[in-house]
């Protein structure tokens, strides 16, 4: 996830909301979780009593590790004896909510804790765009809507809250290298903390081949609101200039930059690279139930989840300021009436890549 100046997290009263949300990010988990499966199969695994390792980078509250984990552990178990330890470590900023973490991990019936007693959750409070665990320490690693999050952001978008729909070529470049920036230091700290024979997979927000970053409705609805918000006196116009939303869809081209011309990266290759639309489950929930209002209310309450408190430290007293729970609730309305006056379909640009670390070249 982003460092903390900018970091997206609920406080615990909007745990619920985050997790309920969190179920549309499952939209192409389960082909994630055949390649984790995959890998988990194929790695090398050390002797007893050294664990197996895996890392779990921008772990959030959990939900979207749970059923990846376990398939994993479940793999790794046909390899194993019983009694083999594995360590799992957990990685988020140091202000992501690790109670609400831990207490997934201890309660949700989809837990690896409830699966297999030789498993050992850990946490690590670190930004995942620095080294967060020992030098040549992990066998598997993980990563879910996690790396489109920019560590910082690399300047105000003065004509909308997402720099893919910016008209600025200024803008769309600064965050371009970003963007690359950033996804240089993620894997090359991966590369370090890998053994040989390490695998990492990871799901992440995409732009297609034509460059498409998706949710245009979604987003429209949401700076319609908040320009609303603004004309009703909730918002300064400063304010709203100063909200963004500093994510970045990266397309097969970006991915694979790092790697040019030989193919490898701190020791670093790609072993499967796909780009594609994962499905909108409220919009197939809506081709059932034709309840525009609810598929309006679902698109709202995972915009509120996962970027309203991004956009709300952008208020002059930031998160503590007086107007910000009126802020969540009135932009939560305001998107969720706007979606469901006009439903449409939601184009979601996903990623899968597994990158594999080699032994060196000589």
């Amino acid at each position: 996830m982003p460092e903390s100046s900018i970091v997206v997290r609920p406080e615990p009263m909007e745990s619920e909301s985050y997790t309920a949300s969190s179920r549309l990010q499952a939209a192409g988990l389960r082909a994630a979780i055949a390649l984790f499966e995959k890998a988990a199969s194929e790695v090398p695994l050390p002797a007893a009593p050294q664990p197996i390792v895996m890392a779990d980078y921008g772990a959030a509250t959990g939900h979207n590790s749970l059923l990846p984990i376990c398939s994993a552990v479940r793999a790794i178990r046909q390899r194993t004896r019983l009694d083999h330890s594995v360590l799992i470590a957990h990685t988020d900023v140091p202000d992501n909510d690790f109670s609400a973490l831990f207490r997934t991990l201890t309660e949700d019936p989809d837990s690896y804790l409830h699966e297999d007693s030789n498993t050992f959750p850990t946490a690590v409070g670190r930004s995942f765009y620095e080294q967060i665990l020992p030098t040549s320490s992990v066998h598997l690693g993980w990563s879910s809507w996690a790396v489109q999050w920019l560590r910082r952001v690399p300047a105000p978008i003065p004509d909308h809250v997402q720099m893919a729909y910016s008209a600025s070529a200024e803008v769309r470049a600064a965050y371009a290298k970003q963007a690359a920036d950033d996804w240089l230091a993620f894997i090359g700290c991966r590369g370090r903390e890998l053994r040989r024979g390490g695998r990492l997979v990871v799901m992440t927000m995409a732009v297609d081949d034509a460059g498409e970053f998706g949710y245009r409705p979604l987003l429209a609805a949401l700076v319609d609101t908040l320009n609303e918000l603004a004309g009703h006196g909730l918002l300064s116009a400063d304010e709203v200039h100063r909200m963004c939303i500093p994510t970045v869809g990266r397309s097969k081209a970006d991915f694979m930059a790092p790697f040019a011309p030989k193919g490898r990266f701190e020791q670093l290759e790609i072993e499967h690279l796909e780009v594609f639309d994962a499905e909108d489950r409220y919009w197939k929930q809506y081709q059932i139930n034709k309840d525009a209002a609810i598929f309006g209310r679902q698109w709202a309450s995972f915009l509120r989840a996962s970027v309203f408190r991004t956009l709300a430290r952008a208020l002059d007293g930031g998160l503590t300021d007086a107007r910000a729970e009126a802020f969540f609730d009135r932009l939560e309305g305001g998107v969720g009436e706007r979606v469901a006056a006009a439903p449409e379909q939601m184009q979601i640009p996903m990623a899968h890549l597994v990158l594999i670390k080699r032994p060196k070249l000589h």
